[in-house]
Parts: structure tokens; sequence; C-alpha cells
């Protein structure tokens, strides 16, 4: 039975993959281009983090950040590879939807990288309704990057 439960960054069963899908982004994507929030940034008072466990087998983490009061982000969704394809980062990102429309967000977007590395990534997010969008917040126009946003009045 899968748990989805508030992360604790300071497990190292958590950071490790954390470090591990940060380290990934970074060599996938262009100098200057990664976007990727390493284990002290996710500890920042405006960032939620839950992970998914399998019994004691931890299988994909994500984050929520609140840019705005009716905004939000989505940040470090990584799953494990050996948990790839079971539907886990689709469970998370619903869990974070719902999380930022119970906030009280009424857009949540997202930057993820636009090198073949991140086509699953984009794609388990179109399959959720997110679509291109321009850059946001801080980030500025990057062809290294993919902008995608969801509507949540509309989902």
């Amino acid at each position: 039975m899968l748990r989805i439960i508030p992360a604790d960054l300071d497990d190292r069963q958590v950071i490790d993959p954390l470090r591990h899908h940060a380290a990934g982004a970074w060599a996938q994507t262009a100098p200057g281009s990664a976007h990727a929030s390493d284990v002290a940034g996710l500890k920042a008072p405006d960032i939620q983090v839950w992970t998914i466990w399998e019994g004691g087998a931890l299988l994909c983490v994500g984050a929520l950040k609140r840019i705005a009061s009716d905004h939000g982000e989505v940040k470090s969704m990584h799953t494990v590879a050996a948990a790839r394809g079971r539907g886990v980062g689709g469970a998370i990102v619903r869990h974070i939807i719902e999380a930022a429309r119970a906030a009280g967000m009424a857009r949540l977007s997202l930057e993820t990288g636009s090198w073949d590395y991140f086509k699953p990534a984009v794609a388990l997010y179109r399959r959720h309704g997110f679509v291109a969008c321009a850059p946001f917040g801080d980030y500025q126009p990057d062809p290294n990057s993919v902008f995608m946003t969801l509507d949540l009045r509309q989902v």
C-alpha cells in the first residue's frame, strides 16, 4: 500500500534521491539553466515536500513552493528508478495539485528542462493538464527550459 506523507528532509532515504535528482538535472542541462532545488533550498518555509512510500521503500518525492498568494510551483519531482512506470509520479502530482487547491492557489506552474532527459516529465505534466506558458516568477526565457502551468479553477 502506498503512503504519501510529509518529507523528513533530514532522513538519508529522502536526502539521497533528492541529491540524485538535482545532480541529474544539473548534468542534463546547459550550465546556468538548471533550477533543481537542493535539500537546503527545500527546507525554506514557503515549500512543502511530500514523499511516497511502499513499506520501508521511498518511491517518489515532490514539492510545492508558494510563489504568490494564489500561485504555486511544482518543485523537485523525482521518482526513483525502480518505481518508474508504476504511477507514483502521477500520484504525487495529483497530491500537489490538491494541496495547492486546498491552500487557496488558483494557478500551479513549473519549470523543467527541454532536453530529451526531461521528456518523460513533460509528458507526465501534460497528462495532468499542464500546458506551455511563458516564464513565471523570477525565471527568464531560456531555450533549455520548458515552462508549464495549470489553472486550478478549470480542473
